[in-house]
């Protein structure tokens, strides 16, 4: 019986911090476009829920990249634009810069 109380208390637990987790992410289809540009300028950089089941990171600079990555503007979906330029993503370029050296 006390193994079931540990194990209920356990569950209650997780699910309080997956919940508080999950609340912690704007929901960017929540929000105006308007609204998210600034939340990213403020902060510069901001992980928004893009989806029921997916997130995305937006970042307002280069500061925010690896070495090696470019900025890329980044639309996700608003209140009010299906398509809203948020701000830039960090990737890989896709020709590198020094373009491709096959002896390296």
């Amino acid at each position: 019986m006390k193994k079931y109380r540990l194990a209920t208390v356990a569950l209650m637990l997780g699910s309080i911090f997956m919940a508080t987790a999950a609340e912690a992410r704007p929901d960017l289809r929540q929000m105006s476009c308007q609204q998210a540009q600034n939340m990213v300028r403020q902060h510069g950089a901001v992980v928004f829920t893009t989806g029921q089941h997916t997130y995305s990171m937006f970042v307002s600079n280069r500061s925010y990249c690896d070495f090696n990555q470019e900025l890329f503007v980044q639309y996700g979906p608003t209140r009010d634009h299906r398509k809203c330029p948020v701000a830039y993503e960090c990737k890989e370029p896709l020709f590198p810069r020094g373009g491709f050296n096959r002896w390296n």
